[in-house]
């Protein structure tokens, strides 16, 4: 009934972030620069006071609100805690190297506040509007975020880069957007999925606009052909912005993925599945390849990056809840993995500033061994060597498609990490075998060595018989929580 208030609980997690970053707004304009450290303090009590509302009072039933344009299930609590988790070890690692460039802004924390609250709509989105609102608010707000060291030329460019493209992405998707309700005279996804599963051959207007919309979606992700964004970006932004960019919000668009595929056209797999596999295809092969010839570590994990999606996608193109099953599984180790490598990249600082060649790393075993130790477990984890949590995340996509009888996508995902392997075990080799490079400064701060060693700790061999089992689990009742 038209004035009818919607109910508001499904929505508390997004409505506490909302309100908080706009007290945290009000906070870092009447104190200026100087309460960069508060507003920062505050934002992660935010990001843990969002977690605790979403656990106590969003359960794992389906509930829709706003008109059936959000939603909430536990597909998106499971997917919204790694887009947390993520975030809050963003801002614990960023306070070093924010002070020491001179760009500790009291707009960065809040910006990462409301990204994370785009995020976490996109997640929830039923309806191509509400998934459209979420998308822009995290796209703008991390557009400014790439641009945060403004005395930088390098980085104002990344903003650049990523703006203009951002935009051509958008466009897209809206493109398609309009094809799919002109064509099918709806944008909920519930009513989509409906029409369209009774449709033998479905209108090639609802085609061609999925294509789009999957168009704008491959963009978000950065997966090939739409990749081209991620090596500059991630090589320009600040060091802790580039550590958000490959986490957080990569889960999200994955996860916004899965939910229009399955949610909003599960009768259309046929043709969709295609696209996927060509993209998964192209991403693990661009991703192993190209990241052979990079020198410059943060490029090199910007290939990593687009080659570990194209991984994840193996799972959804199974279109299969065994297959959205092994996707969450895989991308919270990924979560893991990737943030306990930029951790690490954190660490590379000496007397002038910050190194990023991975010759610098050279004989690092000899100067900071634990460092080196917590380096090798994050490659031989993300390359996929057996008894690490990586290893596991690639076991059960490549599982999942030989079960979805994808047996030569699986056989094109093992060949590509064997490639891939080798750049992951030649850092290995530069740290341990190489003459020693001069040591990076001590003095890295709590959140960094945090960070590290809990990641490093959940990637060795005893996660497998601590995390992997619970982790299933938890992947199988979120994946359960969709339209199957």
């Amino acid at each position: 009934m038209t004035g009818e208030i919607p109910n508001l609980i499904p929505a508390m997690p997004e409505i506490v972030l909302a309100i908080g970053a706009m007290a945290l707004l009000m906070l870092g304009v009447f104190q200026g620069d100087k309460s960069y450290r508060q507003v920062s303090g505050l934002s992660m009590l935010l990001l843990i006071a969002a977690a605790v509302v979403m656990f106590v009072n969003v359960g794992a039933e389906r509930e829709l609100t706003f008109g059936g344009m959000f939603i909430t299930d536990g597909f998106a609590v499971f997917t919204k805690t790694l887009v947390l988790v993520g975030s809050f070890a963003t801002l614990m690692m960023s306070g070093n190297f924010m002070r020491q460039h001179d760009i500790a802004k009291f707009e960065f924390p809040i910006l990462v506040v409301l990204a994370t609250l785009g995020m976490m709509v996109m997640i929830s989105a039923n309806n191509m509007m509400s998934l459209y609102v979420g998308l822009e608010l995290q796209s703008l707000s991390l557009y400014v975020l790439a641009a945060m060291n403004r005395d930088r030329t390098r980085s104002t460019e990344a903003g650049l880069k990523y703006f203009v493209l951002g935009a051509l992405s958008s466009g897209m998707l809206l493109y398609g957007v309009s094809l799919v309700y002109g064509f099918a005279g709806t944008t909920d996804f519930d009513t989509l999925a409906s029409t369209l599963t009774g449709e033998e051959t479905p209108a090639i207007g609802v085609i061609v606009g999925m294509v789009f919309v999957m168009a704008g979606l491959a963009f978000k992700v950065s997966a090939v052909p739409f990749h081209m964004w991620t090596p500059d970006v991630y090589e320009g932004s600040p060091t802790p912005v580039t550590a958000f960019f490959a986490a957080a919000p990569k889960i999200a668009a994955l996860a916004l993925f899965v939910r229009v595929m399955v949610g909003a056209f599960p009768g259309m797999e046929g043709q969709w599945q295609q696209v996927v596999i060509f993209i998964s295809i192209a991403s693990m092969l661009v991703g192993a390849f190209v990241a052979l010839v990079q020198t410059n570590i943060k490029r090199l994990m910007a290939y990593s990056s687009i080659g570990h999606v194209g991984y994840a996608l193996v799972g959804l193109a199974a279109g299969t809840q065994a297959g959205v099953e092994a996707l969450l599984v895989y991308i919270a180790i990924y979560l893991t993995m990737t943030l306990g490598t930029f951790g690490a990249i954190l660490c590379m600082r000496r007397s002038n500033g910050m190194v990023e060649d991975i010759a610098d790393l050279s004989g690092l075993s000899q100067s900071n061994l634990p460092l080196a130790v917590g380096i090798a477990i994050f490659m031989f984890s993300l390359a996929g060597i057996p008894l690490l949590a990586g290893f596991w995340g690639k076991w059960y996509v490549f599982l999942a498609a030989v079960e979805a009888g994808l047996v030569p996508l699986a056989i094109v995902g093992v060949l590509t990490s064997v490639v891939g392997a080798f750049y992951y075990i030649r850092i290995i080799k530069v740290m341990f075998f190489d003459d020693p490079a001069p040591a990076f400064e001590a003095g890295n701060g709590r959140g960094i060595s945090l960070v590290v060693g809990l990641s490093a700790l959940v990637n060795s061999p005893v996660s497998y018989f601590v995390l992997i089992a619970p982790l299933v689990t938890a992947a199988g009742w979120a994946a359960q929580s969709l339209l199957f």
